[in-house]
């Protein structure tokens, strides 16, 4: 587990598993600031839980190949504070293998977008993996028909991503970005990165001040974050011209 925290690779803020230190049985929490997808934060101290000054933050990378890393952690500030006061640098964070770049492209129109997508599946199979082994994923359910089309035009059948349910090896997974929470696959495609999805317009036009509209600003990051960093070998965001600010970062 020793890149949890640092490569946004973790199981959330909650219990990982029980260790033995000098004879007494205790608890080892292991947890990513940079995946906090709800706007509401989380307090361990205020469930007795004291963390500050008993924590460290993990460097080393096993699973996520440098060029992924590199590009996705852009999406996020250098340094990430939660409510409790501890601060988690994300500098200096090493990967222990390299791969392809991660690529970002717009189209001008859906269909353009679905068949170019249905393009980098084929081509995913065909270099081996396993259509299990591929993730879809989109910012909303009203954006999964174009997950599920793109998927359709790779000529493979999708099976969605439900917390209780898992499809056949012979289909990719696609589902909401709030769902990859814990995922991963060899290939994941990002697509529907559009401006008015990518922060959500919905959550925007809701913000009664301009702190609160800094928090949905932040929370829309980190769930972009969240669906990049189910890739461990390739990973490719896609959206309807002029896309989503957040790709600026790529």
């Amino acid at each position: 587990m020793q890149n949890e925290r640092s490569s946004g690779r973790g199981c959330g803020r909650g219990p990982l598993a029980r260790s033995h230190e000098h004879g007494r049985e205790t608890l080892f929490f292991a947890g990513d600031l940079g995946q906090r997808i709800f706007q509401q934060p989380f307090s361990w101290a205020s469930l007795g839980v004291e963390v500050r000054g008993r924590s460290l933050t993990l460097k080393v990378n096993y699973r996520t190949l440098y060029q992924i890393r590199e590009k996705v952690d852009r999406l996020l500030p250098g340094i990430l504070a939660d409510v409790d006061g501890r601060q988690e640098q994300r500098e200096g964070t090493v990967s222990v293998f390299n791969g392809p770049v991660p690529v970002v492209q717009m189209f001008d129109s859906a269909d353009e977008e679905l068949q170019a997508v249905g393009e980098v599946i084929k081509w995913a199979v065909a270099e081996g993996i396993k259509p299990d082994e591929i993730g879809v994923f989109v910012r909303t359910r009203a954006a999964l028909p174009r997950a599920r089309s793109a998927v359709a035009a790779a000529g493979l059948e999708a099976a969605e991503i439900t917390p209780r349910k898992e499809g056949p090896i012979s289909a990719v997974r696609v589902g909401i970005m709030h769902l990859a929470k814990g995922l991963e696959f060899k290939a994941v495609l990002v697509v529907a990165c559009d401006e008015e999805l990518l922060p959500l317009k919905e959550r925007i036009e809701t913000v009664a001040d301009e702190v609160e509209l800094d928090d949905v600003f932040s929370t829309e990051r980190q769930l972009l974050y969240v669906a990049c960093t189910r890739a461990r070998d390739r990973l490719v965001l896609t959206g309807i011209k002029p896309g989503s600010e957040f790709l600026r970062d790529f």
